[in-house]
């Protein structure tokens, strides 16, 4: 008895897509009358990926440009950091000033 090995199907690996690109689809499939299978096929991706970046840009405060890119990000968790710092030197000046004055 020969026993025969199975092949497991490989998981594709995942594609990482510029936040312009994402930004891009999702307009075209606000723009166009096409449904999302068909515009995602024209683009290349999967319609679950166009799904999932259309409900992302759905949940996105209104005024915002979009999709940020990851060192857009990363600028603005350093900007937010150096704030923090900021604000906190200035809380312990005035309280060391509240004191001085007392």
């Amino acid at each position: 008895m020969h026993h025969q090995r199975r092949e497991v199907p490989q998981a594709k690996p995942r594609r990482n897509f510029p936040a312009e690109l994402k930004q891009e689809a999702v307009d075209l499939l606000r723009r166009s009358q096409k449904p999302a299978l068909q515009v995602a096929r024209e683009l290349g991706i999967g319609q679950t990926t166009l799904n999932r970046w259309s409900r992302q840009a759905d949940q996105m405060p209104l005024g915002t440009k979009g999709f940020l890119t990851t060192e857009e990000v990363k600028a603005l968790r350093r900007e937010v950091e150096w704030l923090r710092q900021e604000r906190d030197i200035l809380n312990k000046a005035v309280a060391f000033f509240a004191n001085e004055s007392s």
